[in-house]
């Protein structure tokens, strides 16, 4: 089933964003590998497709897992939790209807 993840961002988390950035994007990589990834990207605190020093509020990931558990043990896993980029990862499931 599809979950979707939003990691919320703590103030002047762009610092610890960079720090953990390239390990946060290789567990993307594997789920894309696998197939499994439906898209992913960050949430700009301003509207500017790169928001500079403002840096962003979040991020959001949609991808496969099998069971919410699943989906929470990795969104609770990832580098931006740990670097403290992220506060937390709120987990909802996902049904894509479109496109």
């Amino acid at each position: 089933m599809l979950y979707m993840i939003v990691g919320k961002d703590a103030e002047d988390s762009l610092p610890r964003r960079q720090t953990a950035r390239e390990a946060h994007l290789a567990r993307l990589r594997a789920l894309a590998d696998e197939g499994r990834l439906v898209l992913a990207g960050p949430l700009p605190k301003i509207d500017a497709e790169d928001p500079g020093p403002a840096g962003f509020s979040g991020s959001l990931v949609v991808a496969e897992f099998a069971s919410w558990d699943e989906a929470r043990a990795w969104a609770n896993a990832d580098p931006y939790i740990h670097a403290g980029a992220w506060l937390d990862a709120d987990v909802r499931p996902f049904k894509a209807v479109l496109p």
